[in-house]
């Protein structure tokens, strides 16, 4: 229920969530992989975006699990599966391929997000409500083991996945400005958010990712997966600050 009163306030459960939204602490285990652009481009579902490729045939798409430990969300365990986009009528990089890679490098490729699970309802429906995001409650449980943080994905009691990364790493990643895509009352909108981390390792390769039973994995099968990652991420401290969303005129000109 958006609150009358202020477009950038909102409640849901009988509490407020005001805009921008803060992230104060989350660890992210994060994987990039190349997947079939034909199999990615039936997924999308706004003919307004488009995947971005890598290489010819090869889009590219991200699996994350974040552990939120302090947010104005709340505390509580996600799953994101996305896919690198770029809106049709944005002028095309002007080296096809290695414009993707050192936009990718430099965090710089927006995102949309294709499935994203959570484990607790208020920010089920508050990202819902505000976003737009496509968020439902699952189970996912994280283990720490082996330099390793691992996740693992049931939805309807069955396995979707169990992704892990390595976790540890000395790097810190500055703020950077971002961009994710939703649909919100069926229109396309764009949210920018801010996002730095501490304790940063970045690895080529160094995931794994096993697909279970449920249709979402035979989905994820159906882009290609699993396959080695191209390169992973792990920050045992990240933040950000999400702004409200904005709607993106599909028309040319």
């Amino acid at each position: 229920m958006i609150d009358a009163g202020a477009a950038r306030r909102f409640v849901f459960e009988g509490r407020a969530v005001t805009l921008p939204v803060a992230v104060r602490d989350a660890a992210s285990a994060a994987a990039t992989y190349l997947v079939q652009t034909a199999a990615a481009r039936r997924l999308l579902p706004d003919p307004a975006l488009d995947v971005v490729e890598l290489l010819p045939g090869r889009a590219l798409f991200s699996v994350a699990a974040i552990e939120y430990r302090d947010n104005d969300l709340g505390d509580y365990h996600e799953v994101s599966l996305a896919f690198f986009v770029r809106e049709r009528r944005a002028p095309p990089p002007a080296i096809p391929y290695l414009g993707a890679a050192v936009d990718l490098a430099r965090n710089r490729l927006a995102t949309w997000i294709w499935k994203l699970p959570v484990d607790q309802r208020f920010t089920c429906e508050a990202g819902r409500g505000i976003w737009g995001f496509p968020k439902t409650i699952e189970r996912i449980d994280f283990r720490d083991g082996e330099g390793r943080r691992e996740c693992r994905l049931v939805m309807d009691g069955r396995h979707v996945l169990t992704f892990s990364v390595v976790r540890g790493g000395r790097r810190t990643l500055p703020d950077a400005a971002m961009v994710t895509y939703s649909h919100v009352d069926g229109a396309l909108h764009r949210t920018r958010f801010v996002s730095g981390a501490t304790g940063v390792g970045i690895h080529v390769g160094a995931a794994k990712l096993v697909l279970g039973d449920h249709p979402l994995a035979d989905d994820l099968r159906a882009l290609g997966l699993p396959r080695r990652a191209l390169v992973s991420v792990w920050m045992e401290h990240a933040h950000g600050l999400f702004e409200a969303p904005e709607p993106v005129s599909t028309r040319g000109g």
